[in-house]
């Protein structure tokens, strides 16, 4: 079990983030954090999450157009954005990725099923990411104020991906965030049956 402060880096202190310092995120972190998001659990390990880690001057700047007004001044600041997409096409690597059933079938003229379940699981792993994130020490700012057919043309065209979500990431500053927003109380939202 994590103590406190496993749990505070996680969860309690940890923020959507809309500022940032000038420190470099590497490769080679970037490479940890996938190495740890990937061993989240998907449904049948059908393992649909795709991304790209925009972290050039000229890639934010592709980027840019495809934001709503409010997150350019974000994007651009951070030190990597990743579009977190997921591949239509996942169902194709079934046979390597479960091997226990011929899985592959329970998706072949299926379109609506194919692409609800890259979506969900999709979006499972990039929450594990944004975890995986920081566990190492790196913040996040996700975000859906984007154009997703515009983010598709310009970083995934030719391929089988769509974007899901934005989530810039590296070192915060934190020096602008105010209180934490309200949450619901558990006998709010949750029962038993």
């Amino acid at each position: 079990m994590l103590d406190q402060e496993g749990l505070n880096l996680l969860f309690r202190s940890a923020r959507s983030q809309r500022a940032w310092s000038d420190r470099p995120v590497s490769e080679a972190l970037l490479r940890q954090i996938y190495e740890l998001a990937i061993l989240g659990p998907t449904s049948a390990n059908c393992l649909p999450m795709r991304i790209v880690f925009v972290t050039s001057t000229e890639a934010k700047e592709k980027l840019a157009p495809c934001l709503g007004s409010n997150n350019v001044a974000k994007v651009m600041a951070a030190p990597v954005t990743a579009i977190v997409a997921h591949d239509l096409d996942f169902a194709e690597h079934l046979p390597r990725f479960f091997p226990y059933a011929d899985a592959k079938s329970w998706f072949s003229g299926n379109p609506a099923l194919t692409e609800t379940t890259a979506l969900r699981n999709a979006a499972l792993q990039g929450a594990y990411l944004m975890m995986a994130a920081r566990a190492l020490g790196l913040d996040c700012g996700p975000m859906s104020g984007f154009d997703n057919e515009q983010v598709d043309a310009a970083f995934l065209a030719g391929t089988s991906h769509r974007s899901n979500f934005l989530c810039s990431l590296g070192y915060g500053d934190h020096s602008g965030l105010g209180d934490r927003l309200p949450r619901f109380g558990f006998d709010e939202i949750c029962s038993f049956a």
